[in-house]
């Protein structure tokens, strides 16, 4: 038997919706990250996007365990001398609850040029509306 790989024209993409209102925070990334891979798909092959689309809405009341409102630190630098920056979980979902999950799901892919292509099919929005009604999205169920 010959092992198939996959090529990139090939790969049909679907559209996957997801209701993060009340689920924790790295059990919805893991599953996301899954399927912007491909790894759900008999023709995953890791080094090729297999992936589909991923639409993640009511970012806003995405839940975390533990202390992580207030512990969970996240950093950036400036590139400047003194340039440390850095915002807590809590902070951040007031802020920018898409990027919180976005850092969460970029986390869970492979550090590579293939990973940015992955995370280019994530679509993240804090409320319950997404302007995605054309692509026909199945809902995600874990």
């Amino acid at each position: 038997m010959k092992t198939e790989v996959a090529k990139a024209e090939d790969v049909k993409r679907d559209w996957y919706i997801v209701d993060a209102q009340d689920v924790v925070l790295g059990r919805l990334a893991t599953q996301v990250a899954n399927v912007l891979r491909g790894k759900n798909k008999a023709i995953f092959t890791p080094s090729v996007d297999t992936g589909d689309f991923v639409i993640v809405v009511n970012a806003e009341k995405i839940a975390l365990t533990g202390r992580k409102l207030d512990g969970k630190v996240y950093y950036n630098h400036t590139g400047f001398p003194g340039g440390l920056k850095e915002i807590t979980a809590g902070k951040l979902l007031e802020k920018k609850p898409e990027d919180l999950i976005r850092k969460a799901v970029k986390g869970m892919l492979p550090k590579n040029k293939l990973a940015r292509h992955m995370l280019k099919k994530l679509k993240v929005y804090a409320g319950a509306s997404h302007p995605h009604d054309a692509q026909q999205p199945k809902n995600l169920a874990f």
